[in-house]
């Protein structure tokens, strides 16, 4: 009795898994053709134009990360290449991280000094 339990909790989680993501695709499909028709086919961050052919290297970025919050006017997208894409999503993890972009700054700036002892090195004379 116990393989058919695991067997049929295997089959409705795997239900649950399907209807999620089909509701994902779909909610994904939906403003994504909406930010297609809303903004110009071009890419937020470095400005690359996109056609018809190339367009599936165009992706929808959600300005606050909430993949589930799609106004019906845009505001939380913007519409960016796949490279800046994943380099905005590196930022936001390098961020959690602890560095810092855009201040001039380091979040943890470097201790080592390489060079500490080269001038006492270069005024002995040789011998």
């Amino acid at each position: 009795m116990s393989t058919h339990k695991s067997a049929d909790s295997a089959s409705k989680l795997d239900r649950v898994v399907l209807e999620a993501r089909r509701a994902r695709e779909k909610r994904e499909s939906d403003y994504r053709a909406l930010a297609l028709k809303l903004y110009p086919w071009v890419c937020g961050r470095c400005g690359r134009e996109f056609t018809r052919e190339n367009l599936t290297e165009l992706t929808v970025h959600h300005r606050n990360h909430d993949h589930d919050f799609n106004p019906p006017d845009g505001s939380n997208w913007e519409l960016l290449c796949l490279y800046c894409h994943d380099n905005e999503h590196m930022r936001l993890v390098e961020a959690a991280q602890g560095h810092s972009f855009g201040t001039g700054k380091r979040a943890s700036p470097a201790t080592d000094k390489p060079f500490a002892g080269l001038a006492d090195l270069l005024r002995k004379p040789p011998g």
